[in-house]
């Protein structure tokens, strides 16, 4: 997406649907309160979780692992947004793991910083924002995101809490939409799902657009597009249907109505619970399906 635009996506959505700029001015804390209360207190109790610094060619990455606090359940990689590693992603990460998957949420950003990705007072979308989140985002090449990618399931297949038995999730939200289909081509035998949600440049000219990976890709996909980007791009839709259909593979590909660029994370200006819920629903039905067969 284009950074000029996106602040201009955003008051239009907001200008749209005015009962979400009330809701986010009680405070993204507040939004990821309601969102949280969708775990109970007896659900937290029963995970465990670490901070955890996995060793990759490029360093040392700081991820957050959180499980079951018993058995053995399949693994999901979770990468976050441009935003980074932060509160709202941890809750995600937790949400899952309740439901019986051993989730590490992963700083994509590891190589310049550790922890949040944007300092106290610099909110998001700004100039100021962008200026450090670029040149982070700019390391992250394909070859790179693969080579995360390879020392992130190592890390997980050594885990007590996986069922190495069974194969691997991954999913990405707007950057790392893209991330989880290079991997899943890089990965088929590991890799048995994936899912984006209001991912960006999934579907481009470039020689290494990530659609172009499908063929090389043996994981089930579930594509939650928001209508925003659909009307900016209305055609990337039917070259994914496209693309699955001819590597023979499963995909849920579906504009989700009335949504921004965004609207997944709890702590986004255009958060759509509903939606974003909705979403939610088919990632589990994805994961149930591929990761927890019967």
């Amino acid at each position: 997406m284009c950074e000029e635009d996106y602040e201009h996506e955003i008051q239009a959505y907001l200008t749209k649907n005015p009962l979400r700029r009330r809701e986010f001015a009680l405070g993204a804390a507040g939004l990821m309160a309601t969102f949280g209360s969708s775990v109970s207190h007896g659900e937290t109790s029963a995970l465990v979780d670490q901070d955890v610094l996995i060793d990759t060619p490029d360093g040392q990455a700081d991820c957050y692992f959180v499980a079951p606090a018993s058995g053995e359940h399949p693994a999901v990689i979770m990468w976050p947004d441009i935003k980074g590693l932060r509160p709202a992603f941890r809750l995600m990460g937790q949400r899952l793991a309740t439901a019986g998957y051993a989730v590490l949420v992963v700083n994509p950003f590891y190589r310049d910083l550790k922890g949040l990705a944007l300092p106290e007072g610099v909110t998001f979308p700004s100039p100021d924002a962008f200026a450090i989140l670029r040149p982070m985002r700019a390391k992250l090449t394909q070859e790179a995101v693969i080579s995360d990618s390879s020392a992130f399931v190592r890390f997980l297949k050594a885990q007590k809490a996986v069922d190495t038995r069974r194969p691997l999730g991954a999913q990405g939200y707007c950057m790392s939409g893209a991330f989880v289909m290079y991997a899943a081509a890089a990965m088929p035998d590991d890799i048995a799902a994936i899912a984006s949600f209001h991912a960006g440049g999934l579907v481009s000219d470039a020689d290494n657009s990530p659609h172009l990976t499908i063929a090389q890709s043996r994981a089930a996909a579930l594509h939650a597009i928001a209508e925003a980007d659909d009307e900016k791009q209305p055609e990337a839709k039917t070259v994914l249907t496209k693309a699955y259909a001819d590597a023979g593979l499963a995909a849920e590909i579906e504009v989700y109505d009335g949504t921004a660029h965004g609207w997944c994370p709890p702590d986004s200006r255009v958060y759509d619970k509903e939606q974003a819920d909705r979403a939610w629903s088919r990632l589990l039905a994805l994961y149930e399906k591929t990761l927890k067969p019967a």
